[in-house]
């Protein structure tokens, strides 16, 4: 006859209804939806276990255009913040006329293109307070309002890409790490996870881009999405070559930020196609 204790050693163990719930669950999840929660574990565990990495000097307000129009300090760098805001307003006012009940984008990929809107509102206002006048505190300013545009874009895309509930997952999964990633630079001048921010959200989109839209996407076109950043980076990078090669009329800083207001047009042309689709559809004998 076996022991009290050897019996308890071969007894199976229970598991716990919480864990049981959560492997259930993840058991619904997708191939791309799993991939996507080990980028975001990926970039989590480089943000917190690798060397701090310093802010380079483009990032500490060196910039071509310090040129001044009556009062107004950087002017061009301050003024080239408008089409941020333009769009934005337009942008939201489009979503106006495609949320309603007889829509036909999906309620995650309308709350995204919320939330990439008022980040381009966001976006032109963070900017424009830290080109016045730039600053570490500024700094954290203009990225908090760049942290709510990239999140809405993320999320569209992944909404496009993997599922409307993993897009939007990631948007508030981004929007936190991006305020977060800000701070944490603002606080320690660790400028790495906010180099994973942007650059691991662009890889991420660059990923997708490769992947089929889901059945039912609303159909965003991501190639222009990533033309717009690379060149918009490209112009940052040369800010001072682009300023002399112009004859000083304008830099590479004053361009970026007109080629980055780009990227809302696939988003604006998203919202157009599907409200005329919406209208069509109302009206089927016009």
């Amino acid at each position: 006859m076996p022991s009290p204790s050897l019996a308890l050693s071969h007894a199976p163990r229970r598991r716990r209804p919480v864990y049981r719930l959560l492997r259930r669950w993840r058991a619904t999840w997708s191939r791309r939806e799993r991939t996507l929660a080990g980028v975001f574990a990926l970039l989590f565990m480089l943000a917190l276990l690798a060397p701090a990495l310093a802010t380079p000097a483009l990032a500490l307000g060196s910039f071509a255009d310090d040129r001044a129009w009556r009062s107004l300090p950087h002017a061009m760098d301050v003024l080239s913040n408008l089409p941020f805001a333009l769009l934005g307003l337009w942008g939201l006012w489009q979503l106006r006329h495609v949320d309603g009940p007889e829509g036909r984008v999906p309620g995650s990929t309308l709350d995204c293109a919320w939330l990439f809107f008022v980040g381009l509102l966001s976006t032109a206002a963070g900017s424009a307070f830290y080109h016045l006048a730039p600053d570490t505190l500024r700094l954290a300013a203009d990225r908090a309002g760049m942290a709510v545009a990239f999140a809405g874009l993320i999320g569209l895309a992944v909404c496009e890409r993997v599922s409307l509930r993993a897009g939007w997952a990631t948007a508030w999964v981004a929007l936190a790490g991006g305020l977060l990633a800000a701070a944490v630079h603002a606080d320690t001048g660790n400028v790495l996870p906010w180099a994973l921010v942007q650059f691991g959200g662009m890889g991420l989109v660059l990923w997708l881009a490769w992947l089929k839209p889901v059945p039912g996407a609303a159909g965003l076109r991501l190639g222009w999405v990533i033309g717009c950043y690379a060149l918009a980076k490209a112009f940052e990078l040369a800010d001072h070559a682009v300023y002399e090669c112009t004859a000083q009329a304008i830099s590479g800083h004053t361009l970026k930020h007109l080629v980055a207001a780009g990227a809302a047009w696939p988003v604006l042309q998203m919202l157009a196609r599907q409200r005329r689709q919406g209208a069509a559809a109302q009206c089927p004998g016009r």
